[in-house]
């Protein structure tokens, strides 16, 4: 497979700004349906993962004209029949229930799918969705490990549907305009980039093995993982914090703002990442990632970009819980989901924009505007071949920068990386993380 990962900074940042712009492309991203469909055409959407955020989805694909929700797929009966319920009462009409993903994948009605599964699941779903001819919007990350990540950008060039990964923020009016900004040289040479995620989550304590709850299919929740016995504090939402399943804090939010930094640094692959921290905070639960981390990755040209994860601390930066400050030769701009600053060498703010439909920011929803836009954005571009807002060979560049803080975390050294391949040569010990096992039957693989 090959990986060309060498995009000058200029040409990033003017495609950018043309994106940002609104100005169609052309793109090998853009591709005919299995079905034809044009401007005005209805599109079939499943979506699976009905929990949290999935929910979230749905609640905005609900209220789009010319989208049939013809299916819903959870491995929780008493979610997804609540989710079923909730279609039919909302539209009128009542959509299939399935709980294996696989099966769902044999409906020919189906156009896209909506991915907001776990994250051991994403690539292996996506990588199915695209085999069986769907279009794809899954949520982040692109990946479990970086082996998924580079697997799905070589799926989605093989099949040719569109992939659509969910980094909200790179559909806000005002993150788009801020990239125009810095093409223009709002702030002049933008050289840092400093991003943050703060919260106060709770302690997940000691789970305890019991009995699979009746409503729960454990053997399709694990899927690609190789199988572990039940225990009770693993869903619906504490698997992020064990390794078998999930991915950290830095892969399961620091990748929005590291997203956003990159793309105005217009940096893609790294050449040094470093990484302190740990688990600080209830020390003595099942918690297996860092609760506390800073990670730093240094690029060609000068370019550099932090971020700042604090899961159980929760006090904010700038008054906000997340966000991005980028630094310039000129000045310095304030960036999150709900508004833009830019201010000059001296600190006096020279521009100011809301977004003015708000977004949640750190619960585990996370709906708002940005979710609105980025659903338009994934669905017209299925109509009338716009370019995608974060499609998935860009997106899987930000997630790899996460896995690679991860890595480093582990590794507790500098890592220095080749910038072409994204793989790490001075570390044997933390490349055997590179890619994970998995069950009898369910490695993804390109047919």
């Amino acid at each position: 497979m090959k990986n060309n990962f060498h995009t000058s900074r200029r040409s990033f940042l003017k495609k950018s700004a043309v994106l940002a712009a609104g100005i169609p492309l052309v793109s090998s991203m853009a591709c005919a349906s299995s079905r034809i469909i044009g401007a005005n055409d209805t599109i079939n959407v499943a979506v699976t993962g009905l929990n949290s955020r999935g929910g979230g989805l749905l609640k905005t694909i609900m209220g789009l004209d010319k989208v049939n929700v013809v299916a819903l797929c959870d491995v929780d009966s008493k979610v997804l029949e609540k989710r079923g319920a909730q279609v039919k009462e909302k539209t009128g009409k009542t959509p299939k229930l399935e709980k294996d993903f696989r099966k769902l994948m044999e409906d020919k009605d189906i156009d896209a799918v909506f991915i907001a599964t776990a994250d051991h699941t994403h690539a292996p779903f996506s990588i199915m969705a695209l085999q069986a001819g769907k279009h794809v919007y899954c949520e982040k990350p692109v990946s479990q490990n970086p082996h998924e990540g580079f697997l799905l950008v070589e799926a989605q060039k093989k099949y040719g549907k569109l992939v659509q990964i969910g980094n909200q923020q790179r559909s806000a009016p005002t993150s788009k305009q801020a990239m125009m900004d810095i093409a223009e040289g709002i702030i002049g040479d933008v050289y840092e980039g400093k991003a943050w995620y703060a919260n106060d989550r709770k302690s997940i304590g000691n789970g305890k093995a019991v009995q699979v709850p009746d409503h729960i299919d454990w053997d399709l929740w694990q899927g690609p993982a190789p199988r572990v016995p039940f225990k009770d504090n693993y869903v619906h939402y504490n698997w992020h914090w064990f390794r078998h399943w999930g991915t950290g804090e830095i892969v399961n939010n620091g990748m929005h703002e590291m997203d956003i930094c990159r793309w105005a640094l217009g940096a893609v692959m790294p050449t040094t990442v470093t990484s302190q921290g740990g688990r600080f905070h209830f020390q003595e639960d099942d918690w297996e990632f860092f609760d506390t981390q800073i990670a730093r990755f240094e690029f060609e040209g000068g370019k550099s970009l932090t971020w700042e994860g604090r899961s159980c601390n929760g006090h904010k930066q700038y008054n906000r819980g997340r966000g991005v400050i980028l630094y310039g030769s000129e000045g310095s701009i304030l960036l999150d989901r709900n508004d833009y600053f830019v201010y000059d060498r001296g600190g006096k703010e020279i521009k100011h924009l809301s977004e003015k439909s708000k977004s949640q920011t750190t619960n585990i929803v996370g709906t708002g505007g940005l979710t609105d836009y980025h659903i338009d954005n994934f669905l017209q571009a299925i109509r009338t071949n716009i370019p995608l807002n974060a499609p998935v060979v860009d997106a899987h560049t930000s997630s790899h920068l996460c896995h690679l803080g991860n890595m480093a975390q582990d590794a507790q050294q500098i890592l220095k990386v080749d910038p072409k391949t994204g793989k790490v040569t001075n570390n044997d010990t933390v490349m055997k993380t590179w890619k994970r096992e998995y069950a009898n039957g369910w490695e993804p693989k390109l047919s």
